[in-house]
């Protein structure tokens, strides 16, 4: 071969190959195009294999048979709820470091009781002229002062924000929920949020995201398609006797909703009634309206079509809705999950078309589990019961009576944390630690209450690994003075419609799926603890940026190699 053709080459490779550094369009030719995290709220592990006969191809068993499965991974954290499992997902923290310590918690500034992302300065975007209000069955959203929105109280970056300063704020970064405070967690603080609203069925968001709603969001709300579910029902997907708990479906201890019934089909009523938008979410509509939402952002927002990664979180809140008025033990549970797996091979054969699974990065997880109601555990003859907030108040009250002499000496409480009132622990020239570890050695000792942890801490613990779940969830500026852990399988909330609760450190409700599937992810099933905080640090390495900047996980081996 002549020398001239030779050097010719040798150049060409040359150039090709500095082409090839220099560009990020070439350099990222065969990179992720899309991340998407699915988040199904209220998922404890065992759900998802439950009714894994009964699964379609495409859905649930598209992760199951082609991605890197953990089978033992579990929260660090002691309050098991929805933005503390969301935002420990999205930064790689716990609570003790994100700040994000519980659905709601007591602001000191305003001697209050706040929600997790209520923000005056970020009002909601109103869809129409008159808003219809629906009744709100949330007891965390009850507490918001302000109907305003934004991921303000987040304090450490999510892998969202991570992307975005990767690529110079060129990686789409959005996230939908059936729950404003899922969106919004996942989001971070450079993405943008959608959450479905029960006063009117549209998907919203705030000002802290938008001035206006874009054309496809109002074009998608002008559908009124929650409204196409009036007068329509719930009903079972497949043949009833393919269903383990067929033989269980009326069960008096579910929760009716004024009407919606506690055995199949449940009605949604009409439109104008209070709960019709709630009885939506609990069921697989409130997930089926936000994958039909997700699949018009998808399209519209151009997700994956270019050569710098964008991310979607999709959080799918029915299995929640479902486990807290019927039960995680419950025929509706379990169809709830078999319409998922349905909704999930509908999303997935979506994204194949759009974008291309070979070019999408999946992850699922849940944000928390659940624990089964207190009266089935009883039923197979573990008795247990029901701790309303109220019943705390007062046990701690009569001690702070017996013990100080001090009338009322609960300022608040909003599960799991207990406040003092500091005003009158100071005109009694009491010391707080010690009035702090008195109450919490009375409440310890009461039936349903397995560990009441002061802020000072105790002298000696007999369980120091819920201890540490406890540390995990303190952060000096919104948590209380005695972290109040019922003993398993109590029930210990407000009174009200619902009738089952997470929250607990125990294991039914830390543990959750971890499943990675993609390009070059093998097929594994790993059982080594893990843990959800694993997820960004993971996501980072596999998009070869830095994870988020406060991210205390490990990178999951398995999935990067």
């Amino acid at each position: 071969m002549p020398v001239s053709i030779i050097k010719s080459a040798m150049i060409a490779s040359v150039v090709s190959l500095l082409l090839l550094i220099s560009s990020p369009s070439l350099a990222n030719e065969r990179d992720v195009k899309l991340v998407l995290q699915i988040t199904v709220d209220g998922l404890r592990n065992d759900m998802l294999y439950r009714s894994q006969p009964h699964y379609r191809d495409g859905g649930f068993n598209y992760l199951l048979k082609t991605g890197a499965i953990y089978t033992n991974a579990h929260y660090l954290h002691a309050n098991t709820e929805t933005i503390v499992g969301h935002t420990s997902l999205a930064t790689g923290a716990t609570p003790a470091v994100h700040g994000m310590t519980g659905n709601v918690w007591f602001d000191r500034k305003s001697s209050e009781l706040a929600y997790n992302i209520e923000d005056p300065d970020a009002p909601l975007l109103p869809t129409r002229s008159v808003e219809r209000q629906g009744a709100q069955v949330d007891p965390a959203q009850k507490m918001a002062r302000t109907q305003g929105r934004s991921p303000k109280a987040i304090l450490v970056p999510t892998l969202g924000d991570s992307l975005s300063a990767f690529y110079d704020g060129n990686s789409k970064i959005f996230a939908v929920s059936g729950k404003d405070r899922s969106a919004v967690a996942m989001a971070g603080h450079t993405g943008k949020a959608f959450w479905y609203s029960t006063n009117n069925g549209d998907f919203i968001t705030s000002k802290y995201y938008y001035d206006n709603y874009p054309q496809w969001t109002s074009s998608w709300n002008e559908r009124r398609k929650a409204e196409t579910f009036a007068g329509k029902t719930w009903t079972l997907l497949d043949k009833p006797d393919s269903y383990q708990r067929i033989g269980s479906d009326d069960r008096p201890y579910e929760a009716d909703l004024k009407g919606y019934g506690r055995t199949f089909p449940h009605g949604f009523g009409t439109i104008e009634h209070p709960l019709f938008q709630t009885r939506l979410v609990v069921s697989p509509v409130g997930d089926q309206l936000t994958l039909d939402f997700s699949k018009v952002l998808i399209e519209n927002e151009n997700l994956g079509q270019d050569n710098v990664p964008d991310y979607l979180s999709i959080s799918f809140s029915g299995v929640d809705a479902v486990n807290h008025f019927f039960g995680p033990n419950s025929l509706e549970n379990e169809d709830v999950i078999r319409q998922l797996d349905v909704t999930l091979a509908e999303l997935f054969a979506f994204i194949d078309k759009k974008v291309g699974l070979k070019n999408t990065l999946i992850v699922l997880s849940a944000d928390h589990g659940m624990a089964d109601m207190p009266e089935y555990m009883s039923d197979l003859g573990y008795k247990v019961g029901r701790l309303y907030s109220d019943d705390v108040v007062k046990i701690a009250n009569k001690a702070g009576k017996d013990l100080f002499g001090i009338e009322a000496i609960t300022h608040f409480f909003f599960r799991p944390y207990l406040y003092l009132d500091d005003v009158k622990l100071a005109q009694n020239k009491l010391d707080k630690q010690v009035v702090e570890q008195a109450i919490a050695a009375v409440l310890t000792e009461h039936e349903g209450i397995a560990l009441a942890v002061p802020e000072s801490g105790l002298p000696a613990l007999q369980a120091p690994a819920i201890y540490q779940q406890i540390r995990n969830n303190y952060h000096p500026l919104r948590s209380g003075d005695i972290y109040i852990a019922q003993s398993p399988y109590w029930f210990m909330f407000e009174r009200g419609p619902v009738v089952a609760m997470h929250g607990s450190p125990w294991r039914y409700d830390t543990h959750v799926p971890i499943i990675f599937a993609g390009e070059g992810i093998k097929n594994s099933t790993v059982s080594r603890l893990v843990h959800p905080i694993d997820v960004a640090p993971t996501l980072a390495a596999l998009l070869k940026i830095t994870p988020p900047s406060s991210s205390q996980g490990s990178v999951l081996t398995e999935v990067v190699k």
